[in-house]
């Protein structure tokens, strides 16, 4: 079979907590420049990425497709086991591609399963595949991937899953014991917490400790060397369980996906076993399913033994994304043009044949770019705009994007002396509603929780800020007074130093700050966290802010304030003060469950006993004390 030949060579990579692998596949299935970068050497996603392509001859690469170990919702993506957050459109920009997926990892390991053949996968145990059936998938690595395939047509569906999260059950006396350990420090025990390199640890150390014994100081790579030699009788012991659990899990993920295309194992642990994972206790407690022990036994399970399995995958899904946008190139509003060249004046041809050829670029273009390049005049590149139903060019824009990336993109728009008055409304709130679609993006579940929990039971909250970012201070003093909470707002940095020499261990102190690297701030900071009160910090991420507060809310949207004043910004940290307040409020009244915010305060004044009128708020409209901030934690990890 003669191999597919590309335009040019294909970036593709795999980003994992520690490592980051790179390739360029050349034509299909040619991968070569293969290289493995440690992701602790490079600040950020873009630093890695600019170091392999720096080391690579002089190519001209056009796509690229990324499999990353973290969910991938939306334009940001913020990695769960590692400190890089970026937004995708910016770093096709910066790279200078025309095409940037972004899929998570065991999404594309899934994708490459159709492709691999029989010598990059072994079959351990019985069963027998099912052709154009459901797949599974799961391997532990850092943590427990989980993804499925079902086939739909000629094609297959990957399935998004966090099935490493399903609650853990032990099947025995020993497995109880693990158990027993592991609740000293987790609530929630999922198969995650002990099918992974950290499990296997844990694993071994809960062992020890139900043996009487000391566990030795090890990591997983150790524990299993030792249990390979048969050097370490816990090590065994401890190699021996991760294998009846990760058997466990299969079967679970095999019976509900009604996975008869077969279960494949892949992450960084098992295809490392060799012969041993074979004769281990997997397959056994595989079938063990009481009555539906003969439905899995039918089931064959593989472990995938390709070397660069991920990057199949990810070349699959950018073959299938390339091919789309061939045949039906990007968003609905592209057919729209297309239907209607025969009805355009030869002047706006032009502009819609621009368009059709340099859709991405157009994105980000401005108007007299877009002009310049299909030879017409800027009102020209208005009236096709709006022969297409949109009021304007950044209308326009908004749905081209969102068109091709599949949400809207996060961008920021320039106000020009040329737009109009609705046209400049509507780029201040495109730009307003991106970034705040951004900051959404970024927001991490457990650090919201705790700052809601130290707020809650602070005996005094006090509020920083500097300058223009003194408003959200003020703002967020009188939001927490009203629910109950001793506050008080300091934008005076002589106060704030005062303040804070005398502020106890019960007191909390929130800091907004947009940059995160004031002065004044970060000398409070310090004087808050050495009188032993807690930190929150609202600011840009790894600013010198963040790394001093115990709990970072990431707002990254830093604005030249020496141009003009911070607009965007400060709705951002007003919205996050909000949300605070909302969690409190649901913490403290619960009767409020679900009210409107004008409501809630009318509860609240009730439930005082102190009648007045509503005072006029400053948050968001239709921001409510129940499932909006559900829905806006619901994107984080």
């Amino acid at each position: 079979m003669i191999a597919q030949e590309f335009d040019s060579p294909r970036l593709l990579a795999d980003i994992g907590g520690t490592y980051a692998r790179f390739a360029l596949e050349m034509s299909k299935g040619d991968f070569q420049h293969v290289a493995s970068l440690r992701c602790e050497d490079y600040p950020n996603f873009y630093a890695a990425m600019r170091a392999y392509l720096d080391g690579l001859p002089a190519l001209s690469i056009v796509h690229a497709a990324v499999a990353i170990a973290n969910p991938v919702d939306g334009d940001m993506v913020s990695m769960t086991n590692y400190h890089w957050q970026f937004s995708i459109e910016e770093m096709r920009q910066k790279l200078g591609f025309d095409t940037l997926l972004i899929v998570n990892d065991f999404t594309a390991l899934a994708m490459a399963l159709p492709r691999l053949g029989a010598n990059d996968v072994r079959q351990v145990g019985g069963g027998e595949a099912r052709k154009q059936s459901v797949v599974g998938l799961l391997g532990p690595g850092s943590g427990l991937g989980v993804s499925g395939l079902i086939p739909a047509g000629d094609g297959w569906i990957s399935l998004g899953s966090e099935g490493g999260h399903t609650s853990f059950a032990p099947r025995n006396e020993r497995e109880i014991a693990i158990l027993r350990y592991v609740w000293k420090d987790f609530e929630h025990v999922s198969f995650e917490r002990l099918v992974s390199g950290p499990g296997l640890e844990l694993i071994y150390r809960a062992l020890a400790e139900h043996a009487g014994e000391a566990a030795l100081d090890l990591q997983a790579p150790e524990i299993t060397q030792r249990a390979l030699e048969c050097v370490d009788r816990h090590c065994e012991d401890a190699l021996d369980v991760f294998c009846s659990l990760l058997g466990t899990a299969a079967a679970n993920l095999a019976v509900t996906l009604g996975a008869m295309g077969g279960i494949y194992i892949g992450g960084g642990i098992v295809p490392r076993l060799g012969k041993y994972f074979e004769t281990s206790s997997f397959r056994q407690r595989f079938e063990e399913k009481g009555r539906f022990s003969r439905y899995v036994a039918a089931i064959p399970t593989y472990v995938i033994t390709a070397e660069h399995a991920t990057f199949i995958g990810a070349s699959s899904i950018l073959d299938a994304q390339l091919r789309s946008l061939n045949q039906d190139p990007g968003s609905a509003i592209l057919s729209q043009i297309r239907r209607i060249r025969p009805d355009l004046s030869p002047a706006e041809l032009r502009v819609a044949e621009h368009v059709l050829a340099h859709a991405r670029a157009v994105v980000n273009d401005p108007i007299a770019e877009i002009a310049r390049a299909a030879d017409v005049s800027q009102p020209t590149v208005i009236r096709f705009c709006r022969s297409l139903g949109c009021e304007g060019l950044s209308d326009f824009k908004l749905r081209l994007a969102s068109g091709l990336t599949g949400t809207v993109p996060v961008t920021h728009i320039q106000v020009t002396n040329d737009d109009s008055a609705l046209e400049l409304g509507a780029k201040v709130l495109g730009n307003t509603a991106s970034s705040i679609l951004q900051v959404r993006s970024q927001l991490n579940r457990d650090m919201i929780e705790r700052a809601i929990d130290l707020i809650n039971h602070a005996k005094k909250l006090e509020f920083y800020a500097i300058g223009h970012y003194g408003v959200v201070a003020q703002d967020a003093q009188f939001k927490f007074l009203r629910l109950g909470i001793p506050s008080i707002a300091h934008t005076d940095s002589r106060l704030q130093s005062l303040s804070a020499s005398v502020l106890n261990a019960d007191d909390v102190v929130v800091i907004s700050s947009s940059s995160g690297r004031l002065p004044e701030l970060l000398e409070v900071a310090e004087k808050a966290r050495e009188r032993g009160a807690k930190v929150i910090a609202i600011a840009a991420s790894h600013s010198p802010l963040i790394r001093k507060a115990d709990v970072a809310l990431i707002v990254d949207h830093v604005e030249d304030v020496t141009t003009h004043l911070p607009m965007v910004s400060r709705i951002l940290h007003l919205l996050v003060i909000d949300m605070l307040a909302v969690g409190v409020a649901m913490r403290r009244h619960p009767q409020a469950h679900g009210a409107m915010p004008g409501e809630a305060d009318e509860r609240l004044d009730e439930a005082r006993a102190t009648p007045r009128k509503p005072a006029a708020r400053n948050e968001a409209p239709g921001v409510s004390l129940a499932s909006p901030f559900a829905k806006l934690t619901s994107h984080s990890r």
